[in-house]
């Protein structure tokens, strides 16, 4: 009962004026920022955090906790209605929603977006109130060999079930393996795969760049061929019955957007997690468990679900070690965290105590700024099906002016402009030859976070490679993936048993 007092004390601080008023600007901003290809909550809060200061701490950290919140609502707009994932926590966003736009589907996969995000948002934060403390607990459990075995997982449900080619999966999880471990050396600080010595690869390759590139550039590409140079326009309309159509079809949905609203904040709660891997890792599972594997990357409505509840539902969760232990969950938690040293904050367990005022306005602000994100996205869902609505002769120049400032954004830095163009062409051609993206995409998310927990594990075991089973843990995730990722052989195996018995005369 004290944390429901302590909630509606919070409320009376969410519902201020000054404070609504900054919910509902922050999510309007947020949905503005995530929309916009290389921007994304991270560099959205680090460019208004000085804005910040004119106001008090908890009105403060109230228009930056809704900014993150409409930014992680906006990210799945460019990705829908362009093919270009406004931030990193879009890509998975991507796969299906692009297809489904193309297929005039557009208002349904954005309906789709926005609800399976205010799922996502309402669970985190339900579980963010309730059970702060024993969660904290939990993500502490989890050591590097854990964080490498979820990491193997998540490649398992890839190869395991996922029902493309197993080979050609394999071989782009190696290729994005490859590209996560450009740059230097996280244990010696020696360069590894730096091509032809160029300096820009020192920084390794920046992640947005190579989904602009692929999303961006080389879907425009496909179109423009698929196309045969006629104008292309988009048949999505909108109208109030194809609203309401579309909240019934995500009925189906609902098992999808739970899986992945836990799942999300599970991943989110772990340090330096974040909700990239949390959304990857949601589409994969989702794929996995789907009675129609196959029509995943096709325009699957769970496809938009799945990884849009789990990144919302990771940055609800991204907060919790932030305030609970001090330790940032993502990198907009990292620049919110900085913001709390600012205002004379510090982080960890007697912040509930000492600033209890501050940290409960925090928490009944999400449930605000999650509802009033909904309503702003659902409102804008004309404007953004109008700018679909654009002859191709028009929208290709315009996506292409937005991967060049999504891509030339994060680093300034005109290698990864031209590194873009260079990954548009491999995704233009991973397209034409039917290789998943997906898979390559997840692996260079996740890679420098597996080779991270896996050299620290070896490290501290002295090479032995059994400490990753061991461990309870770690141990049980280690054979699940195992399972998932040998399945097919023995699918394989069992097919040719029944092959020859068929054909053995009686």
């Amino acid at each position: 009962m004290e944390i429901f007092a302590h909630l509606a004390d919070g409320f009376l601080i969410a519902f201020e004026p000054l404070n609504l008023g900054l919910v509902v600007f922050g999510c309007a901003v947020g949905l503005f920022i995530g929309a916009m290809p290389g921007l994304g909550s991270v560099n959205g809060v680090a460019i208004l955090l000085p804005m910040t200061f004119l106001v008090p701490p908890t009105s403060a950290i109230i228009f930056l906790g809704a900014i993150y919140y409409g930014a992680m609502y906006g990210g799945a707009i460019s990705s829908i209605m362009l093919g270009i994932p406004g931030a990193s926590t879009a890509v998975a966003t991507t796969f299906d929603g692009r297809p489904m736009a193309m297929q005039g589907r557009a208002d349904e996969a954005l309906i789709a977006a926005a609800v399976a995000s205010f799922v996502g948002g309402s669970i985190s934060i339900v579980l963010f109130t309730l059970f702060a403390p024993p969660l904290a607990e939990v993500a502490l459990a989890f050591g590097p060999p854990e964080e490498f075995a979820l990491m193997v997982l998540a490649f398992a449900t890839f190869i395991g079930l996922g029902g493309d080619d197993i080979p050609k999966t394999f071989f782009s999880i190696c290729i994005g393996l490859v590209m996560s471990a450009v740059g230097l050396d996280i244990v010696s600080g020696e360069p590894r795969l730096i091509f032809g010595d160029l300096p820009g690869f020192f920084h390794g390759i920046n992640f947005l760049v190579l989904a602009i590139g692929i999303y961006g550039i080389g879907e425009m590409l496909w179109t423009v061929e698929i196309s045969k140079g006629e104008v292309m326009v988009s048949q999505a309309t909108v109208t109030l019955a194809r609203v309401v159509a579309g909240l019934k079809n995500l009925k189906g949905t609902i098992k999808t957007m739970l899986m992945g609203s836990f799942l999300g904040y599970f991943v989110g709660i772990l340090p330096a997690a974040g909700a990239t891997p949390g959304s990857l890792m949601a589409y994969g599972i989702a794929k996995t468990i789907s009675k129609d594997p196959d029509s995943f990357g096709k325009g699957n409505v769970d496809g938009v679900v799945a990884p849009e509840s789990a990144n919302n539902a990771a940055s609800t969760g991204s907060m919790l070690p932030m305030l609970t232990l001090g330790i940032p969950g993502s990198p907009t938690t990292a620049i919110l965290l900085g913001g709390m040293v600012i205002w004379g904050l510090e982080p960890g367990p007697l912040l509930f105590v000492n600033h209890a005022d501050f940290v409960w306005g925090l928490i009944a602000s999400l449930y605000a700024a999650n509802l009033f994100a909904l309503l702003i996205n659902i409102g804008f869902i004309p404007v953004f099906i109008w700018v679909l609505r654009l002859p191709f002769t028009i929208l290709a120049p315009l996506i292409f002016g937005l991967c060049v400032i999504g891509g030339y954004a994060p680093t300034r830095s005109m290698h990864d402009l031209w590194l873009m163009l260079i990954f548009g062409v491999v995704g233009y051609l991973m397209r034409k030859l039917d290789y998943p993206m997906a898979p390559a995409v997840l692996a260079i998310v996740l890679g420098p976070l597996a080779e991270r927990s896996m050299r620290q594990t070896l490290i501290g075991s002295h090479g032995d490679i059994t400490e990753f089973f061991v461990r309870p843990i770690s141990g049980t995730i280690m054979v699940v993936a195992l399972i998932l990722i040998f399945l097919p052989l023995v699918n394989v195996l069992r097919n040719m048993v029944r092959h020859r018995i068929s054909k053995t005369p009686l």
